[in-house]
Formats: structure tokens, C-alpha cells, sequence
């Protein structure tokens, strides 16, 4: 449990920053490709940029540095985590182990979305003009994909439970 809870945090953080980080991580999606769930589309995005090989080691170089750097403070919560939901809630000092935990996770949170604008401004600092400019544009198109899905799921709400054409 709390090997997948660690596993979690640094992938939430790898989705966060977008395809980059899946692929500098190495670490193939559910179903054996690079998965649906990256910013922008995964590792499919990387194959589109055509990264070189230079690329890929700095990108993975600056991924690996960013967990490292946040490691620490990442196990002193998950700690503090696992201590809290040790106790009962009779125990003395619950309510203030239950203040400290959501300070020390309010924390974790600025710290993990400052420390994840700055591996994407490395991130896309390592790509090309081209490759930025053709970053933008898949992202521009994944906006407008997901837009129209909106707006399909709008359209077609789900029913009342009752099976179609009764």
C-alpha cells in the first residue's frame, strides 16, 4: 500500500507535467502501450516530436532529479499519513495529528505544482522551436478533442436508468 500510494504521488506528478514525464520514466501504460492518461497523449506524443536521443536522456536526467529532490518530503507525509490513520478517533491528540496532516499535505501539494512547472519549463526548454511549435499544436488539438466530447456527452445524457426503446 505504501509502496503504491509513493508510486501514485510521482505519477500524478508525471501526468501532471504531460507526456514527457511518462516517457522519461520508462514505464509502459495499462495495456502495455503508453496509456490514455498522459497530458498529451502519453508517450504518443514524444514519438510525434521525434525527440533525439540527447533529448531523451535530459528529459529522463530531469525527471530522475525532480524525484530525488521530492523524495524525502513525500515519504515524511506518507509517514505522518500512516501514523494518523493508525489512531483511533478516541485517541488523545487526534484532532491536532488530523490539523498537522493537512497542513503537512498542504505543503506537499504547493511544493509537489511549484516543483512540476519547473521540470515542464526544463522539459520544454530541452525541445526544439519546431518541437515546441508542434507541441502546442497537439495540445491545441487534444483541447479541441476533448471539447467536442463535452459537448457529445452533453448532447447524449445518460438515461434514467431505464433500458433504450422502452
Amino acid at each position: 500500500m505504501r509502496k503504491n500510494l509513493f508510486i501514485g504521488l510521482a505519477l500524478s506528478s508525471a501526468l501532471a507535467i504531460g507526456s514527457f514525464a511518462v516517457a522519461a520514466q520508462g514505464a509502459p501504460g495499462p495495456h502495455g502501450g503508453w496509456g490514455h492518461h498522459g497530458g498529451a497523449h502519453g508517450m504518443m506524443a514524444l514519438h510525434k516530436l521525434n525527440l533525439s536521443d540527447a533529448q531523451k536522456a535530459s528529459i529522463k536526467q530531469i525527471m530522475k532529479s525532480s524525484f530525488t529532490q521530492n523524495k524525502s518530503q513525500f515519504q515524511a507525509v506518507r509517514q505522518q499519513r500512516q501514523a494518523f490513520q493508525a489512531m483511533s478517533p478516541t485517541d488523545p491528540g487526534y484532532q491536532a495529528a488530523a490539523a498537522s496532516l493537512a497542513q503537512a499535505e498542504g505543503a506537499a501539494t504547493t511544493a509537489r505544482v511549484q516543483q512540476m512547472a519547473n521540470v515542464r519549463a526544463q522539459i520544454y526548454n530541452v525541445l526544439t522551436p519546431a518541437q515546441q511549435s508542434q507541441l502546442a499544436s497537439m495540445k491545441a488539438q487534444q483541447q479541441a478533442r476533448k471539447q467536442q466530447w463535452q459537448q457529445f456527452k452533453a448532447q447524449h445524457p445518460t438515461g434514467s436508468g431505464t433500458p433504450s426503446g422502452q
